[in-house]
C-alpha cells in the first residue's frame, strides 16, 4: 500500500467540453478487447472506477482515478492550467510526488521544472509519447518515466489513414462546399486524386507505422518504410514492403509519407527544407507523431510553393498552439487538434493503463517492461528501444499564448 511518503499526484488533462460534460453519449458501449495485435494484453488494473466509452481524458473525467487515489491517502490535483510561470501546474509541482500528463495537452516537464520538484519520483504519460519530459534530466534525477504502450496505437493508425485519404481526395474543401450551400463540382475535384497505385511510405514501422501499412495494403498502393529496426522478411513479403535504409531514400520515391517516429534529439526537425526538397513535387505528408519532427515554417513554405500538395496531422508544437500558429492558416492542410489517440475507445485503455502503473508503483511491484521509458537512471523498456537521451520539451511559454495571442 502507498505510504505517507507519497502525498500528491498532479494530473494535467485537457478542458471539459465547451457545452459541459456529456449528459449522454452517442453510443452506449464500446467493443471489449483483450489483446493488442502483437498479443500483448490490455491494461489489467485490479479495478476500474469508470465506464469504458465515457470521457475520461478531460478534467472532470480525471482518468477515473479520484476515488482510487483518495483511498490510497493521496491528494489528487487535476488541472488544465499547465503553461506559464503562474499556471496551476507550476504552482503545484514543487511538492508533487507523481505527475500524470497527456501527449494531447502536455504538461511540459523541462529541466527547470524538474529542478523545482525535489519530491518528484514518477512521471506517467496517459497515452504514448514522453517527449514532453526532459529525459536527460529524468535520468540524472532517477525519476521513473512511463507511458501506456499500445493503448492508442490502433487509434492513431486509423486517424493517419483517414487523413491520407482526406488529403489525396481533397475531402475538406468538398465538405466545405456543402456546408456553404454550394455545388461547385469542378472546384471540388480540381485537386482530388485516387490513391490507388501511389507510393505510400511510413517513417518508422513500429506499432503505429506497421498498423498503417497493414491498413493501406487493401488500397492497392506500393508500400515503403524506413526504420532503425528492420521488419522480418516474412512481414515484408506479406505486405509487399520496400525497405529504405534512410528517410532520404524513402521520401524521394513516395507520393504520400506518413510520420510515426518518436520525437527525440535525433528526429527533431528532420523534415526541413532540405528533406522536403527531396520529395516529389506535389506529394503529401501526414504527421500523427509529433509536430516538432517537422520544421514549422518549412512546411508552410512547401505548401505555398506547391512542393507539397497537402499536409495533415494532429500534432503541433507547442500544444496547444498559439492562435497565430501558421499551420492554422496555411494552404491545403487538413489539420486536427491532437485527437488521434484520445478517442473514447482509447481513453478507456490509457486510463486503465495509468491505474495499473500506479497500482504497481504503490504496491512495490514491477511495472510492465513495455510501459517503461526511463528507470534506474537509464533508458529502459520501450524507451531503450525507441528513444535517445536528450531534450525536446520546452514549449510552455509559447503555448501560454494560445489564450492570449
Amino acid at each position: 500500500m502507498v505510504t505517507a511518503s507519497f502525498r500528491k499526484v498532479l494530473c494535467v488533462l485537457y478542458d471539459d467540453p465547451v457545452a459541459g460534460f456529456p449528459p449522454v453519449y452517442a453510443r452506449e458501449e464500446i467493443p471489449t478487447l483483450t489483446h493488442y495485435p502483437d498479443g500483448q494484453t490490455l491494461p489489467s488494473p485490479a479495478a476500474r472506477d469508470f465506464t469504458p466509452g465515457h470521457l475520461l481524458g478531460s478534467v472532470s473525467g480525471g482518468l477515473g482515478l479520484e476515488r482510487f487515489l483518495t483511498e490510497r491517502g493521496c491528494r489528487f490535483v487535476v488541472t488544465s492550467d499547465k503553461d506559464g510561470p503562474d499556471s496551476v501546474f507550476e504552482r503545484e509541482l514543487p511538492d508533487a510526488d507523481i505527475v500524470i500528463s497527456q501527449p494531447f495537452w502536455p504538461g511540459y516537464l523541462t529541466a527547470e521544472r524538474i529542478e523545482k520538484a525535489p519530491r518528484l519520483k514518477l512521471a506517467i504519460t496517459a497515452g504514448i509519447g514522453s517527449d514532453h519530459v526532459d529525459l536527460r534530466s529524468a535520468i540524472d534525477r532517477g525519476i521513473t518515466v512511463c507511458e501506456v504502450t499500445w493503448c492508442n496505437s490502433v487509434s492513431v493508425a486509423e486517424h493517419a489513414v483517414m487523413q491520407m485519404l482526406a488529403l489525396v481526395r481533397d475531402y475538406i474543401p468538398q465538405y466545405g462546399w456543402v456546408v456553404r450551400g454550394g455545388w461547385k463540382i469542378a472546384d471540388a475535384v480540381s485537386r482530388s486524386y485516387d490513391i490507388e497505385g501511389m507510393d505510400v511510405g511510413v517513417v518508422a514501422a513500429g506499432r503505429i507505422g506497421l498498423g498503417v501499412l497493414r491498413r493501406m495494403k487493401p488500397f492497392d498502393v506500393n508500400l515503403h518504410y524506413t526504420d532503425r529496426h528492420r521488419l522480418s522478411a516474412d512481414v515484408e513479403q506479406e505486405l509487399g514492403l520496400t525497405f529504405h535504409e534512410s528517410v532520404e531514400s524513402l521520401v524521394s520515391v513516395c507520393d504520400v509519407v506518413s510520420i510515426h517516429c518518436p520525437l527525440h534529439a535525433e528526429t527533431e526537425h528532420i523534415f526541413n527544407d532540405e528533406l522536403i526538397g527531396r520529395m516529389k513535387r506535389g506529394s503529401y505528408i501526414v504527421n500523427t507523431a509529433r509536430g516538432k519532427i517537422c520544421d514549422r515554417d518549412a512546411i508552410v513554405r512547401a505548401l505555398e510553393s506547391g512542393q507539397l500538395a497537402g499536409y495533415a496531422g494532429d500534432v503541433w508544437f507547442p500544444q496547444p498552439p498559439p492562435n497565430d500558429h501558421p499551420w492554422r492558416t496555411m494552404p491545403n492542410h487538413a489539420m486536427t487538434p491532437h485527437t488521434s489517440g484520445t478517442s473514447l475507445s482509447a481513453q478507456a485503455r490509457y486510463a486503465a493503463g495509468v491505474r495499473e502503473i500506479l497500482e504497481c508503483w504503490f504496491d512495490g511491484r514491477a511495472i510492465r517492461e513495455e510501459y517503461l521509458i526511463v528507470q534506474g537512471g537509464a533508458l529502459a523498456g520501450t524507451g531503450a528501444h525507441s528513444y535517445s537521451e536528450g531534450d525536446a520539451t520546452g514549449g510552455s511559454e509559447e503555448a501560454a499564448r494560445f489564450t492570449t495571442g
